[in-house]
């Protein structure tokens, strides 16, 4: 087995991956300005996921709160996947599939914005997330992976990076979220 053919092969897929992603680029650019728009109105950002798509989650919301690249006010970005104390009670008390609705039952409000990652599009808890988020007047940003699952067309906004691995799928979908960030953020610098 010829292991730098390997690695270029794996990098090539991936760089294909990242490629496909100009066909969205609309759609990233609406979600991106939607993001801007509810962050301007003084709304939140509520993110979730599972596995690696909850790093994602993680990573977004404290890009918010501390800063991607610029100086620039906090903005009010919530991992529903970071605290342990209320995904254990409600996953206790609730069960696993309502980790996340159950948070946004409490914490959203009308024009906060629900940031879903789920490479499947089938999560159960995800999509009670979506659900949750609309009953509460929320829009929704999800990012998806394969054909978009049983989430697809159900979002105010979703990108769906259309492979079949999920390690590509998650490396799309953070540039996608590099590429959100930057436009926050060079909505919010110099604002004070």
């Amino acid at each position: 087995m010829d292991l730098q053919r390997n690695v270029e092969q794996s990098l090539a897929a991936s760089a294909e991956t990242i490629e496909s992603m100009k066909a969205s680029s609309a759609d990233i650019v609406a979600a991106g300005n939607g993001i801007v728009e509810a962050l301007k109105a003084g709304n939140k950002v509520l993110t979730a996921g599972n596995g690696g798509s909850a790093a994602e989650a993680l990573h977004m919301a404290e890009e918010l709160v501390g800063r991607y690249k610029a100086d620039r006010i906090s903005l009010p970005g919530i991992a529903l996947v970071a605290d342990a104390t209320a995904l254990t009670c409600i996953g206790n008390d609730y069960g696993f599939d309502r980790i996340f609705s159950r948070q946004i039952e409490g914490l959203g409000k009308p024009g906060d914005i629900a940031v879903l990652f789920s490479t499947s599009g089938n999560s159960a808890n995800i999509i009670l997330a979506l659900e949750a988020a609309h009953k509460k007047g929320m829009k929704t940003l999800c990012l998806l992976g394969r054909n978009g699952g049983k989430l697809a067309g159900r979002a105010t906004w979703e990108i769906v990076v259309r492979s079949p691995e999920t390690a590509h799928i998650q490396e799309a979908h953070q540039v996608i979220l590099h590429i959100v960030l930057e436009m926050v953020e060079q909505a919010f610098v110099g604002r004070s």
